[in-house]
C-alpha cells in the first residue's frame, strides 16, 4: 500500500475549500483524489483551531511526563518507607 506525498500547499487549499468555502470533507476528498481521514487530519493540522490541538497536546504530553515522574518518586518513597520499617526493627 502506497502513500502519496501531497504539498503543504495542496493541504491548505483542501483545507480552505472545507472550513472557509463550506464545502463538505467527503466532497473534496473525492475531488481531490484524497482519503478523509487525511482531509480531517489537515483540518486539525491546519484549520481555524490548529493552535488549540497544538496546546492541547503540548498539554496531554506534560500530563504524561507528570504522571511519569510521579510514579517513579512514589516508588522511590514506598522503598524508602520500606527500609526506615527494616533499619528501626533491626536490634544494635
Amino acid at each position: 500500500m502506497s502513500s502519496k506525498r501531497y504539498p503543504e500547499e495542496f493541504k491548505k487549499e483542501a483545507v480552505k475549500q472545507v472550513v472557509d468555502r463550506g464545502f463538505s470533507v467527503a466532497d473534496v476528498a473525492a475531488r481531490l483524489g484524497t482519503t478523509t481521514h487525511s482531509l480531517y487530519a489537515w483540518i486539525k493540522q491546519y484549520g481555524p483551531d490548529a493552535g488549540e490541538y497544538a496546546s492541547e497536546a503540548a498539554d496531554q504530553s506534560e500530563i504524561k511526563r507528570l504522571k511519569k515522574e510521579l510514579k517513579r518518586v512514589t516508588e522511590e518513597r514506598d522503598i524508602l518507607k520500606k527500609a526506615a520499617v527494616y533499619f528501626a526493627t533491626q536490634p544494635e
